[in-house]
């Protein structure tokens, strides 16, 4: 019996339904096929900004849609891409003059459909282009053909393309400063109890009590690595070291997210927090903005990521411009 609390026919409809009639001024709910636009656009933006992914991820991405962030989701199956066709039909109702951008984690089904979307925008004379966002690092090695995994940092990059394109930036613009952004974050993951399997019911893989598996993918999908549990400073020591000294440019000023992975209680997200935020200090970091909480999860995960973007200067108004969505915090909350 599948623990989790969705209906047996058409969850991720269901859940979209509940989403929109919570927020009616923020979103309206297209069903076929499905996808998410937001009803508050900033009325000098030029781009349009679509992204999407599997369900299970909530509040990533449906839950920012809004003013100052993205202005259509597409939301697939749990753990699935969205078709392509919902990624072609948002992508129209919310294009720009000067066209549409794509936010795209990197995972093989996401990048095929969106592209097939882009195609076909294009055959309509809809300019089109792609931000792909690879921060995982426990997929960074030569083994991985389709290189590192895109995961927490999808939040950063939607948040500052969303303030940028307010700005009335075009869509060439917003896609070398995606890329950017892309380029200068980096996350890992830990867990210490797989997601439920919400085919099945019962947790998706087994861990023997004690260990972690280090690395851990957003889909539930294992790592590479099961470790003894090291405590917590070792821990969250470890993986903040490897993250930094993962970041093309880690001087001055960085975003910091400490991410839940659907199970993992705020108590213990801002204990990891003041860790992270103790270890950047002793670089000479400076956290310019931060978020605390559960982002990105992996439906009911029991872990956390940490995610920094190394910031440029330039940026910073990108990333406390306003923003009105379901799920974004307030901007007094991210400084």
């Amino acid at each position: 019996m599948n623990s989790l609390f969705l209906p047996e026919q058409h969850p991720v409809e269901q859940a979209l339904r509940g989403l929109t009639l919570a927020h009616p001024d923020l979103l309206h709910l297209t069903e076929d096929p499905l996808y998410v636009t937001t009803r508050d656009r900033h009325p000098g933006r030029r781009v349009g900004i679509v992204s999407g992914g599997g369900s299970g991820h909530e509040p990533l991405h449906t839950g920012f849609v809004g003013r100052g962030m993205l202005d259509a989701a597409a939301p697939g199956r749990i753990f699935a891409s969205p078709h392509n066709r919902q990624v072609y039909e948002a992508s129209r109702a919310v294009a720009g003059p000067d066209g549409v951008l794509h936010v795209v984690k990197n995972y093989t089904g996401d990048r095929i459909n969106f592209g097939i979307a882009a195609e076909r925008l294009r055959a309509d004379g809809i300019p089109v282009r792609r931000v792909l966002v690879d921060d995982d690092l426990a997929t960074d090695s030569a083994e991985t053909a389709t290189g590192r995994r895109g995961t927490g940092a999808t939040v950063i990059v939607e948040k500052l393309l969303g303030g940028a394109a307010d700005r009335g930036l075009g869509l060439d613009e917003l896609a070398g400063l995606g890329a950017e952004f892309a380029a200068a974050s980096r996350s890992l993951a830990v867990a210490a109890r797989a997601q439920t399997s919400p085919s099945r019911g019962g947790e998706a893989f087994a861990l023997p009590d004690g260990t972690l598996e280090y690395g851990v993918g957003i889909h539930g999908e294992r790592a590479a690595a099961t470790l003894e549990h090291p405590g917590f400073e070792e821990l969250v020591d470890r993986m903040t070291q490897q993250v930094l000294d993962a970041l093309p440019t880690a001087t001055g000023r960085v975003l910091l997210l400490v991410n839940g992975l659907g199970a993992t209680t705020l108590l213990e997200l801002h204990a990891v927090h003041a860790r992270v935020a103790e270890l950047l200090d002793k670089r000479g970091l400076s956290v310019a903005g931060r978020l605390v909480g559960t982002f990105v999860p992996a439906l009911d995960m029991s872990g956390f990521s940490v995610t920094v973007t190394a910031l440029r200067e330039d940026w910073t108004a990108f990333w406390h411009a306003p923003a009105r969505t379901p799920a974004f915090p307030a901007l007094e909350t991210i400084r």
